[in-house]
């Protein structure tokens, strides 16, 4: 078995797909019985090795749906299992929409939440802000629920949980009428990015932008509600995102590995690429983006107010090194929270991605990028690359033994351990 992008490979001993509540508690409570461990597994989208256990792997795939739908409250219970992609449609069916998400649907929403993964706007936190209730098996086969109102100190540690509390079976979201976006893709400079930075993530709802290696252009993303407008989807926003996107990327991709002295070109090529294109729809049709070409991530959360610094630094690094690099460097914005793991614990933070082509070594990037990020008090996405260990969190997680506390309670014999999280959480 692997991982989404390649660079992970086990073999657990068992996958088990369970397909109610009750299927689950028994599983749980069965490996407790025999000393087994567990790790669920959603698209195997993330990069570090959360899931992998050689024992039983715990896959929600046949646990999918929405459980409860109350349209005065805009609450939706949906299944842990449920993939965002099919997420969006069975809301827009409902008449309503999640406030806000990243630009691939393919997780779970369990993983989702656990990993803290996010979308951009200073407007909003990452999706675990988007949850009002948690239901999770502990790993004592207890069925637990938390809200702000009902064990808040529990809902605050499974909000971003790493799965580390117990199998995610429900998750009852706040959500929002249904709502269309228009999005703008444009090809800019980045020095003109950089100084209005501040006033394009003030002025529109969800801002982002790529900066490629090599290269002064810049591709920008700016989505803001799209009111009194028709829909706008034509065969170039398809041809932009099927075959330049993707195909003609996958070309350059290729071209760059088999002659790395060309990746400066590739990556400059790349940047000319970049199409302005413009598209109105339904939003989480909008948000979402195909990813086809696999590459290996890492992904920091910085404060806001460093971003400026840390991308000139993550600039001159490059130019300096020479690394054999040509994707772009994703930058989000993101509003604060009181979540104890979560990256955006107490600041807004701008979030900035790192990629590499999956038959190419990532490792000597990624080290020199890190270490930029880390001097910035940068926080890793937990389902990315990173290399922080035990003695890194107590500094960086200020609620760290708040989490470990819940976490000791909803699991005291480790049910849900592998050796990744014993690494990172226990030296």
């Amino acid at each position: 078995m692997e991982n989404w992008s390649g660079n992970i490979t086990w073999e657990p001993g068992e996958v088990a797909y369970p397909e109610t509540e009750e299927d689950i508690q028994n599983i749980v409570i069965q490996a407790a019985n025999d000393g087994r461990k567990i790790r669920t597994i959603g698209t195997r989208h993330s990069f570090n090795p959360l899931f992998v256990t050689e024992d039983i792997l715990l896959s929600l795939d046949n646990y999918q749906g929405l459980v409860e739908v109350d349209k005065q409250a805009n609450l939706v219970t949906v299944k842990g299992g449920t993939k965002l992609s099919e997420l969006g449609e069975l809301l827009f069916l409902q008449g309503l929409a999640m406030e806000n998400q990243g630009d691939i649907d393919a997780q779970s929403i369990a993983g989702t939440i656990s990993t803290g993964t996010h979308g951009t706007g200073l407007a909003f936190g990452t999706i675990s802000t988007q949850v009002a209730r948690i239901k999770l098996i502990n790993g004592k086969g207890e069925i637990v629920t938390c809200s702000e109102e009902e064990d808040r100190d529990l809902f605050k540690a499974a909000q971003v949980s790493l799965g580390m509390l117990g199998v995610i079976t429900e998750v009852t979201l706040r959500c929002v009428p249904a709502y269309r976006l228009e999005l703008q893709n444009r090809q800019e400079s980045l020095e003109d990015v950089l100084n209005e930075f501040d006033a394009r993530i003030n002025a529109n709802r969800n801002f982002e932008f790529y900066f490629f290696p090599y290269s002064k252009k810049v591709w920008t993303k700016t989505l803001n509600l799209a009111v009194d407008i028709p829909h706008k989807v034509t065969w170039f926003n398809d041809f932009t995102e099927n075959v330049l996107e993707n195909r003609m990327f996958s070309v350059l991709c290729e071209y760059a590995r088999r002659f790395p002295s060309r990746t400066a070109r590739v990556a400059r090529i790349s940047a000319s690429m970049i199409p302005n294109v413009r598209k109105v729809y339904q939003s989480h049709r909008v948000y979402a983006t195909k990813r086809l070409v696999r590459f290996n991530e890492m992904e920091y959360n910085v404060p806001l107010e460093a971003h400026g610094a840390v991308v000139s630094e993550m600039r001159k690094a490059i130019d300096k090194h020479r690394f054999r690099v040509h994707f772009p460097v994703e930058n989000r914005v993101v509003k604060g929270d009181d979540i104890y793991l979560s990256p955006a614990y107490e600041r807004d933070s701008a979030y900035i991605a790192c990629h590499v082509y999956h038959k190419k070594d990532y490792q000597p990037y990624f080290e020199a990028m890190e270490e930029i990020f880390r001097d910035h008090g940068g926080r890793p996405h937990w389902g990315k690359m990173h290399t922080l260990k035990q003695s890194d969190l107590a500094d960086l997680y200020p609620r760290l033994e708040d989490f470990r506390k819940q976490q000791k309670a909803m699991d005291p014999n480790g049910l849900f351990d592998n050796p990744y999280l014993n690494l990172l959480f226990k030296g």
